[in-house]
């Protein structure tokens, strides 16, 4: 969640509705965002000096209640960066690989292609093991429970045939061009 807010956050300020409203869109088939989870991010991020409130003028209010807006600090750039530059495990896990994927134009193209292919190889041991496990209970399950196995084995899949592509092509760019990256500064 932090990655997601503080990348959301680097790109603009927001106000708490609109920040969800973007990482929903922006993540949406990832995961969800509710308030419940934003509004703690929030006020950790604001303990720590990661990002920072803006109070709107008097003038701008509508509606008889402020919104509180969101900006990213100094201090909130430069972990963004240094989250941005880890490739390791947790970058190519379920839960932050979409994350992570979401904010690679940010991100340096090495780093990219050992989050792709961190990606891939968990996704093939996974399809490893699925199979072998397939392979011996096979004959045990009813069909549906097999459909459903199925299902998930092609969904994986499909995936790696995925990541293929993105690893060819990101080696494409970097073979050709050097590095393809955003040419927005990220020292704003």
């Amino acid at each position: 969640m932090e990655l997601a807010v503080l990348g959301s956050l680097h790109e603009t300020p927001l106000h708490g509705y609109e920040l969800r409203k973007r990482l929903n869109a922006l993540l949406g088939m990832f995961r969800a965002f509710s308030y419940g989870s934003l509004y703690p991010c929030l006020r950790s991020l604001l303990a720590q000096g990661l990002i920072a409130e803006e109070q709107p003028a008097p003038t701008t209010i509508v509606g008889g209640r402020s919104k509180i807006v969101y900006k990213l600090t100094a201090e909130g750039k430069e972990r963004l960066q240094d989250m941005l530059t880890q490739a390791g495990p947790s970058a190519w896990e379920d839960e932050s690989f979409g994350v992570h994927f979401a904010f690679f134009r940010h991100t340096e193209a090495e780093v990219r292609l050992r989050i792709l292919e961190g990606r891939r190889s968990r996704l093939e041991e996974r399809l490893d093991a699925v199979r072998t496990a397939l392979a011996r209970t096979r004959e045990r399950l009813d069909s549906y429970t097999l459909e459903l196995q199925r299902h998930g084995l092609e969904s994986v899949e499909r995936e790696v045939r995925w990541l293929n592509e993105l690893i060819a092509t990101e080696r494409r760019a970097s073979s050709e061009e050097g590095p393809a990256r955003d040419t927005t500064s990220t020292d704003e």
